[in-house]
């Protein structure tokens, strides 16, 4: 929100505070101002000017001689090279010795031949932003009003001499985007008056013809219609203009610029419709039909849908309500009669339609963040005199509304004991009640408890909490003393799933992989390129707005967005690649969304190239199926999860059939791990490429504490190896899960270590010999104990797999 200065001096009395030390007032306030900016780039001595005459210069034909009246006993003559300087004219002139922005002087000089005294100004050469003006004032010089006073100071009349203070608001303070909610909040902080703008209208005796309905009582709760006849459509005066441009706002009629003069003035968005465009003088607020079209105010046609809430006639749509008028009935040089709109519409309504339509207007941020619903009337009303004092129109009797419910003030209580209880302060009722005067907050009770009715202006005041904030605001924050918390207090610590996060991240950096952080957003038809972990019947979630097609739809799997990852460092030459990513899958079983999408953390990894480059030392070693399962093997060791089981998969979107596993522990699927399918290495232009994802909430059930110790053993321990022949069928993890269950507590490790197929074994066997460490935690095992164990272990496999020892 931008607030001149001298505008808002109009409302409270300013008089001994500068502009600075009003911003830093009001910062400690708790109202941040961002910046505090003279509207003066460095223009002095420059002066309204009238052209009396122009003729051409006598060496040049792109140059004019003008002579100028600027108030002084003599004309000045000065040439001037602008192609619209024209006889009649109201200038701004830059006296001899006058500075310009740029550091630029204005002396006496000669151009070909003819002196000049002075020179005849641009907007440009003013230092004022001329996208703020009208097109015809954007080139040549600036041409001014006939009622502008030869001889006056241009600083001051064009309002250059004013200071814009920028506030950076919180979201819960809204009333400070209109002067008047920043004149009250000025007035609580020095302990002065606000002085409310006169709104008195003159009527005309004839009746007003308008006729309002709302049929969308659920979104709009009320609307008012001021109708107008012989109005005349000119330029606004220069002081109002001053104002707007002040605000960021370009100037464009009068009746235009009165509806955004009380727009900043109040808060409250109005519009005003051509009333010779508008059906039977009915206004109908409606929501739009399935399809409906609306061409508005920038000449874009609009697709509504029945979410839309429209302000129309009984033929057709006028406006998107809260949103923007429609070209259909815009007020313009021609227009003679107007219907003045100032309505009440749900925020949350036109936030939606705002979206969806991609606008963003002064009056949907206002909307957006709510708008006081008892003042509506009252804007409409300072418009209406306004559009009366400038275009001269007159008013006809009687306001015509429809409404469905009016706003009601918020009743809050506190305590004194609460005030001081939060604030750590010792403050007395007599230094409270005050407090509650000067933010105008009418409010009943004793001289320990306080029941405040609550302007409808500050809607973020509902608790009590929030009128403990007033005081602390308005007392200072600077001289709340300083003090300890009391009461209990808890040491802070990472939770459950911040530990493991970090313990993975920490694993998998240590393991020689980088971390990634990819887009949450993907390609559609990448959305299913390689599957998820909890895919099932789960529908992308689509943005119904997204910036482009890359990025528009929610993933169901981290591995689409890191396959794009490899293949953009492949192509920039950075072959050998090994990276992760923690983040986050959206999973719905929906089409038609009604409720938000199941939000589950993973971790994924992909590895391609070069495990090991080639050296003096050693043969390269590329990548491979064991390389990314020893990842997630290490990886899951470290998290103390045990009794791991890797079971091969045939069918899983986008993996290679024959090298890919499942991921279990127990009963639970942790994840998956494999290549990707050469086909969808083919569609992301990837050599062989392997893959894992395992879902954290999974890993954190199976884990145990991270950070968990178990103690030194102080036992020597016992190693035999064992050389087993079986079927070719025959799984590792079969005889491992075996070998487990039959050596009971005693085994502490066991390693594969050889697999062998060739001579000396029959063409449908093989050998498998693992290492199998023993230990007891109390005693040294004895060699009978260790035989009796290794014995069972042998039976425990024959039964089970057939298993013979190797001789």
């Amino acid at each position: 929100m931008k607030v001149s200065y001298q505008w808002l001096a109009e409302y409270v009395d300013l008089s001994g505070i500068t502009p600075h030390e009003l911003a830093e007032k009001l910062t400690r306030s708790g109202i941040e101002v961002d910046a505090v900016e003279s509207r003066n780039a460095g223009v002095s001595n420059c002066v309204i000017g009238y052209v009396k005459e122009r003729s051409k210069h006598p060496d040049a034909d792109r140059l004019n001689v003008c002579i100028v009246d600027v108030g002084q006993e003599e004309d000045l003559q000065i040439v001037c090279g602008a192609p619209n300087v024209a006889q009649g004219q109201k200038v701004v002139v830059a006296m001899v010795g006058a500075h310009l922005p740029g550091d630029l002087k204005i002396k006496r000089s000669k151009l070909r031949g003819v002196e000049s005294q002075g020179m005849i100004c641009s907007a440009k050469e003013l230092g004022l932003n001329d996208k703020l003006l009208a097109k015809d004032q954007q080139e040549g010089i600036m041409v001014l009003p006939e009622d502008a006073e030869v001889g006056m100071d241009a600083v001051s009349y064009l309002g250059m001499d004013d200071y814009v203070l920028e506030l950076g608001l919180t979201p819960n303070r809204s009333d400070c985007l209109s002067m008047l909610g920043v004149a009250y909040e000025v007035a609580a902080i020095f302990g002065k008056e606000v002085i409310l703008p006169a709104a008195d209208v003159v009527e005309n005796g004839e009746q007003n013809p308008i006729q309002v309905s709302i049929d969308a009582q659920e979104e709009s709760y009320q609307y008012h219609g001021r109708h107008f006849t012989n109005a005349q459509i000119t330029s606004s005066p220069q002081w109002m203009k001053n104002r707007l441009m002040a605000a960021g706002m370009r100037p464009i009629n009068n009746v235009v610029d009165v509806t955004n003069y009380v727009l900043l003035e109040y808060g409250q968005p109005l519009h005003a419709f051509d009333a010779g465009k508008v059906a039977e003088r009915k206004i109908v607020v409606r929501m739009a039909h399935e399809g409906e079209e609306l061409v508005t105010l920038d000449d874009q046609t609009r697709k509504l849908d029945t979410q839309t809430l429209l302000i129309t006639d009984p033929e057709k749509g006028l406006a998107i309500a809260g949103v923007m008028g429609g070209a259909n009935s815009e007020i313009t040089d021609e227009t003679k009669e107007i219907i003045l709109e100032a309505a009440w519409f749900t925020p949350q309504t036109v936030r939606s339609t705002a979206r969806k339509l991609g606008m963003r207007t002064e009056g949907c941020v206002r909307w957006e963040k709510g708008v006081d619903q008892l003042r509506v009337k009252e804007a409409g009303e300072r418009a209406a005199a306004l559009i009366q004092q400038l275009s001269g129109a007159s008013v006809s009797k009687g306001v015509a509304s429809a409404v469905v419910k009016e706003g009601t003030p918020a009743v809050v209580s506190v305590t004194l004991e609460k005030i001081n209880q939060h604030l750590g302060t010792s403050l007395t009722a007599d230094e409270v009640s005050p407090i509650f005067d000067r933010l105008q907050f009418p409010y009943e009770g004793t001289n320990e408890k306080w029941t405040v009715t609550v302007p409808t202006r500050r809607g973020d005041i509902t608790l009590p909490e929030d009128l403990v904030e007033e005081v602390a605001r308005l007392y200072g924050y600077d001289k709340i003393p300083t003090s300890l918390p009391t009461g209990e207090t808890t040491q802070g610590q990472l939770t459950a799933e911040q530990k493991l996060r970090r313990a993975i991240r920490h694993h998998l950096i240590g393991a020689g992989l980088n971390e990634a952080i990819s887009y949450a957003l993907v390609h559609p038809d990448r959305v299913e390129d390689v599957a998820g972990l909890h895919q099932g019947e789960t529908k992308p979630v689509a943005l119904l707005m997204p910036m482009s097609e890359d990025h528009s739809v929610l993933r169901t799997s981290l591995l689409p967005s890191l396959l794009e990852t490899v293949a953009y460092n492949k192509n920039r030459q950075q072959h050998d690649v090994a990276i992760f990513e923690l983040g986050r899958v959206f999973l719905s079983r929906q089409e038609v969304l009604t409720e938000l999408p199941e939000e589950r953390l993973y971790v994924g990894g992909a590895l391609t190239g070069q495990w090991m480059p080639q050296n003096w030392m050693g043969a390269k070693q590329p990548v491979d199926f064991y390389q990314v399962k020893g990842v997630v093997e290490s990886l899951l060791a470290g998290l103390g999860i045990q009794d791991v089981q890797y079971k091969q998969v045939s069918e899983l979107a986008g993996m290679h059939p024959g090298r890919t596993a499942e991921v279990w522990v127990k009963d639970q699927r942790l994840g998956y791990l494999g290549q990707v399918h050469p086909g969808t290495e083919k569609a992301y232009d990837l050599s062989e490429t392997y893959v894992f994802q395992l879902d954290i909430a999974a890993l954190g059930e199976a884990a145990k504490e991270v950070g968990h110790y178990s103690q030194l053993p102080k036992f020597p321990a016992v190693t035999r190896d064992l050389a087993l022949v079986v079927n070719r069928d025959v799984h590792a993890g079969t005889l491992e899960a075996t070998i487990r269950e039959a050596a009971g507590d005693l085994l502490e490790s066991l390693t594969l270590f050889d697999v062998y197929m060739g001579e000396r074994i029959a063409q449908d066997k093989k050998s498998m010999a693992f290492s199998l460490v023993f230990r007891h935690s109390e005693h040294t095992l004895q060699d009978e104990e260790v035989q009796q164990v290794t014995a069972a272990i042998v039976e425990a496999l024959k039964n089970t797999a057939g298993a013979e020892l190797r001789m």
